[in-house]
């Protein structure tokens, strides 16, 4: 005999998702119904396509399940990121961890990465090693890691708060031909210089006056990993010496910056003696990445 009972205080998916989607547009949240389904999905374990297609067939959520959303639909009108409180991040074909002391990769350095996993790919090498500096949560090397898996990728940070998600990545990922180093990349891997195929890197590149607007990035990524100086390229300019020494020659360096800071940063890169300088844009058409040939 069936001795389950319906749940009297179920209620309609779709109006909580609706409810959940006012809550978060009220509040200023960027894209409230992307975020809806994912806060729905997280705690229902559904996909984002599942959700939806449980909204067409008129699901019900139960009193837990409901009380458990309107918790983390209180936290996401904060303005925590989504991230903090999914404890994920998507990157290109990774699902990262991700919470307090790192910066949350962002869809543009998608782009930046791939540029780096071309150039990695196309090396002329049995074994190409590239270098991610400056790695945060290992999107960028864990990305080379795995899309160019006859390279050897070395991934460098130095927060200790960030490192903490960095190493839970690569133990997760578990890419073999990765390897994690706790150091700063002002003087990272000498065993490597004069080796390398690809460095790569996304550095702290916000201008001390420049606060961001968004308090997800604001008031939760840390000062480490967002600003850079007066003019947000003091890093920058550390990496390229640094890459310099690393690269063979004609090895390729990737840097990910602000959408005005290119003719700057070709400046520094020029001045140090890097060749075939070039500016990519994002899908935004906004300058997002500088490219450059020891």
């Amino acid at each position: 005999m069936d001795t389950t009972t319906p749940d009297a205080r179920a209620r309609s998916l779709r109006e909580i998702r609706d409810e959940t989607v006012s809550t978060l547009a009220s509040a200023g949240v960027p894209d409230p119904e992307v975020d809806a389904d994912l806060l729905i999905g997280h705690v229902l374990g559904l996909s984002r396509g599942a959700v939806q297609a449980r909204i067409v067939v008129g699901a019900e959520v139960g009193e837990a399940d409901a009380a458990a959303l309107a918790s983390l639909v209180a936290r996401r009108a904060l303005r925590e990121p989504l991230q903090h409180i999914t404890g994920r991040a998507a990157f290109r074909n990774l699902d990262l961890q991700v919470g307090p002391g790192v910066f949350v990769p962002r869809p543009e350095t998608e782009q930046v990465a791939q540029l780096a996993i071309d150039a990695l790919a196309s090396a002329a090498e049995p074994e190409p090693i590239g270098v991610d500096l400056g790695t945060g949560s290992g999107a960028i090397a864990l990305a080379l890691a795995t899309e160019v898996p006859h390279a050897r990728v070395w991934a460098v940070e130095k927060s200790p708060e960030a490192f903490v998600w960095t190493r839970r990545n690569v133990a997760e990922v578990a890419a073999p031909n990765l390897e994690l180093v706790f150091g700063d990349l002002a003087d990272a891997l000498p065993e490597l210089d004069g080796r390398v195929a690809v460095v790569v890197s996304n550095p702290p590149y916000v201008p001390l006056r420049d606060m961001p607007r968004d308090p997800e990035v604001r008031l939760h990524d840390p000062e480490l990993a967002l600003y850079g100086g007066a003019d947000g390229l003091d890093v920058v300019r550390v990496l390229s010496r640094r890459a310099l020494a690393l690269l063979r020659p004609g090895g390729a360096l990737v840097i990910e910056h602000g959408e005005e800071q290119s003719a700057a940063i070709a400046e520094i890169l020029a001045a140090d003696g890097w060749r075939a300088i070039a500016h990519h844009r994002d899908l935004t058409t906004r300058d997002r990445a500088t490219s450059a040939v020891r």
